[in-house]
Order: C-alpha cells, then sequence, then structure tokens
C-alpha cells in the first residue's frame, strides 16, 4: 500500500460542499412495477428535485456524472444541456458512488467544472433484473464453485469471520435488519416499513447460509441525485451546505472468494488517512452511512474503523446501540436492507439531510459530522460535516 501525503488530502478540507440531494420514492415504484420507466426518467426526477433543493437551473450545471444510466449524450440532451465543460459515465456496481462524490471533488477544486450534477437511474426491478443465481455467467473461476452471486461470497465471509472469532450465536447478526427497519419506517420513501422482530429475523429463510433472507439488500427501481459545488458558491444557494471534509479511496482488485482478509487490508489504508485528512478523531463522528448490501459489511467496517475491537462488532450493535437514540447510529434511512438498494447513492442523501436536520423522527440530536464508508473492491470512504 502506498503511502500518500496527508497534506494534500488535507489540502481538500471544506473546499467543496454537497448543495443538492433528491431522490424518487423508492417505495412506490417497488409496489407499481413500470418497465416503460427507464433508468434515464428516474434519475431525471432525481436530477429536478436536487436542483430545486439547491436553488439551482440546468444552466447552473456544467458537470454531470452518471451512473447506470447507459449514456451520458441522451441524457444530458433529455437535461437540455449540450455544451457543458464535462460529462462521463461511471460503471453501476455499487462502489461508484463513492468515487462519483470523488469525481465531482476532483472536477471542482481543479477548475475543470464548477456545479456538478452525481445522478444514479436503475429500474433493475421492473425489467427483473437479479444478483446472481443459477442464470449467472461471470466468467470467474469462483463460479464452477457456486459463487454466482456475490451473496455467497459474503456469506463464506461472515462463516469464516464466525470461525475466527468464535461467534456461537450468529443470529444476532440480525440486530443490524432490525434497526434497519425501525429506521425505514420513519422514512416516507422508504421500502421496507412494517416494523420487524428479532424473532422474525431468524424465522426467515436461508439464502446462502449463515445469511438470511434479511441479510440481504432490496432490488427495487429509483433515481438519486446530488450537486457538488464550490463552498464558496454553497453559502449563496437555499440550503445549508454540507462540506466534504474528507474522502479517501483504496482498491483491493481481486474477486470475492479470494478476499481472505475481509477487504481488511484496503479499509485499513483508508482509515489511517481520513480522519488526520478532515482534521478530526472517529470520536467527532455522530453517525455513520455504511454500504450494507450484506449485513456483515456492518461490522466489518466498525472494526476496520476502529469503532470496534476485532472480534466484538457483534456485541457493539447489540441493544439499540445502533439505532437512533443510541450511541452510534448507523443507516438512519433504514439502509440497502430495508430503503432501498440504490447502492450507495441513497446513503449519501440521508447523510446530507442528516446533517442539515431534515429527518424528523430518525433525526440524530445535534448531527455535526457524517462517515460514509463503502467496503468494496473499490473501497472509499467520506466525512461529512455541517
Amino acid at each position: 500500500m502506498t503511502n500518500l501525503d496527508m497534506g494534500n488530502l488535507a489540502d481538500l478540507r471544506d473546499k467543496t460542499a454537497i448543495v443538492g440531494v433528491g431522490n424518487t420514492d423508492f417505495g412506490s415504484l417497488y409496489r407499481n412495477l413500470d418497465p416503460e420507466r427507464s433508468s434515464y426518467d428516474l434519475g431525471m426526477e432525481a436530477l429536478k428535485m436536487a436542483m430545486d433543493d439547491a436553488g439551482l437551473t440546468k444552466d447552473d450545471i456544467d458537470g454531470v456524472l452518471v451512473s447506470r444510466i447507459p449514456d451520458y449524450t441522451q441524457f444530458c440532451d433529455m437535461l437540455g444541456r449540450h455544451h457543458i465543460n464535462y460529462a462521463t459515465i461511471l460503471p453501476g456496481g455499487g462502489r461508484y458512488s463513492g468515487m462519483a462524490l470523488q469525481y465531482a471533488v476532483m472536477l471542482v477544486t481543479s477548475g475543470l467544472a464548477n456545479v456538478v450534477a452525481c445522478v444514479y437511474g436503475n429500474n433493475g426491478r421492473s425489467v427483473g433484473a437479479t444478483y446472481g443465481g443459477e442464470r449467472e455467467q461471470s466468467g470467474s473461476f469462483d463460479t464452477m464453485y457456486g459463487f454466482t452471486s456475490p451473496g455467497a461470497s459474503w456469506a463464506m465471509m461472515w462463516r469464516r469471520y464466525c470461525h475466527q472469532y468464535g461467534i456461537r450465536e450468529p443470529e444476532r447478526l440480525g440486530a443490524i435488519a432490525v434497526s434497519n427497519r425501525k429506521h425505514a419506517a420513519t422514512n416516507p420513501y422508504a421500502v421496507m416499513k412494517e416494523p420487524m422482530s428479532l424473532e422474525e429475523y431468524r424465522k426467515a429463510r436461508w439464502i446462502a447460509e449463515p445469511l438470511r433472507l434479511f441479510d440481504y439488500c432490496l432490488i427495487n427501481d429509483g433515481g438519486v441525485a446530488f450537486i457538488v459545488t464550490s463552498a464558496e458558491r454553497a453559502r449563496s444557494l437555499r440550503k445549508p451546505p454540507v462540506y466534504i471534509s474528507a474522502t479517501v479511496g483504496a482498491t483491493s482488485l481481486t474477486d470475492h472468494f479470494t478476499q481472505d482478509d475481509g477487504f481488511q487490508t484496503a479499509m485499513e489504508s483508508i482509515a489511517e488517512r481520513i480522519y488526520p485528512a478532515a482534521g478530526i478523531d472517529r470520536t467527532d463522528v455522530d453517525c455513520l452511512q455504511i454500504y450494507d448490501h450484506f449485513s456483515p459489511a456492518v461490522l466489518f467496517a466498525l472494526e476496520y474503523f476502529g469503532y470496534a475491537p476485532r472480534g466484538e462488532s457483534l456485541d457493539f450493535v447489540q441493544d439499540g446501540r445502533i439505532t437512533v437514540g443510541g450511541e452510534l447510529p448507523i443507516n438512519t434511512s433504514g439502509g440497502h436492507l430495508s430503503e432501498s438498494y440504490m447502492q450507495g447513492w441513497a446513503l449519501h442523501v440521508e447523510a446530507v439531510r442528516q446533517l442539515r436536520g431534515e429527518r424528523g423522527a430518525a433525526q440524530v440530536p445535534d448531527c455535526e459530522v457524517v462517515q460514509y464508508i463503502c467496503i468494496a473492491h473499490i473501497a472509499s470512504s467520506h466525512i461529512l460535516r455541517r
């Protein structure tokens, strides 16, 4: 792992801000499938909300980053912006939501663009998308062993963790799903709002043992957008700016099944750099938004970033500790397990709304600093502050 100059990262501190956010109603889209509604349509709906949220118009946008939307040319044409400073497309994998923010920060601080719209659209549920199964042909060496989905790989990582640390009650993992569901009940956009008990979690069927149904993210349609600009410009816009105090990345470029360290090396590299870059300590963080495509990701993130000792994160998440009102609220929108699976994009929106104090019953009191964490081949973390 290359040692990077902390000064370079610190130079970016609070130079940019998220000034507008928007998202579709994930719950309504989940219940009312509409294959005719494209990812372009969903992304555009979210972007219009984000522009209104910021008090900006399409003429202010001079940078566009899209993900899971097939073509930035068509999207910009729909927006009515044919001559802008920068436009590109990012792959559709979930790790790219964090990269979108990083790219926007670099564009603004370099002067290549002034106001960057980051937009995600996904109509996967309506068109019948799946993330693995018998028909999955990934071309990976692991496929021949039955690892035809990310969930199978995460089930193996969780099994290894339980063996390594002597976990005797792995069903206690359900505390994460139950907390997420409690948060989603307060979220008007969420898919899964019905209360859920730990007993209901335990009765759910296995998907890839030892992971159960409620350890898995949803598959749903939706659109999400956020807008990034300079700190100077942000101060004159409609909503209070949310400053990007630090953003850091690292890679672990190999197949899921060969992740014998569970992405630990990459994540600990980020943890070592991000707090000094932001000028804070982890104890200053009021709320975490963790990319929870599978429940164990929350546990691993807590340990890699020093919130819990190795092997003790399962104890850490019990007894309401990660629910609003607890010591360290996590995924206060319901996360990927209950709000929606927008591949990290909606977690960014939730972070902004928490820092603005807009989350009503799920508002973290006096929320000033939020950290986003994504465990993946291309891992990332941000520190956002009020």
